[in-house]
């Protein structure tokens, strides 16, 4: 039993130790709920994008690939 109040007593740093851990998991938990909400809201709005007929562009190829699709885009054409 002594060693569990030793513990939570941390060697008479519970004051600094125990409020700050309270303190961090708290940020973190705010940071978490912060992040789900603009998750979603942003799923929303990409939802109703799509709903209007937005089409979502594809991020640009890289240098090597565009390269070759364009080379290929140009045998296409002839």
């Amino acid at each position: 039993m002594e060693e569990i109040t030793a513990f939570f007593e941390m060697g008479g740093y519970a004051a600094f130790v125990w409020p700050s851990l309270g303190l961090t998991a708290a940020v973190m938990a705010g940071l978490l709920i912060a992040t789900l909400r603009q998750l979603r809201s942003r799923q929303r709005r990409l939802a109703e994008l799509e709903a209007g007929g937005a089409v979502r562009r594809r991020r640009a190829a890289a240098p090597q690939a565009a390269s070759a699709t364009s080379s290929e885009a140009e045998e296409a054409r002839l």
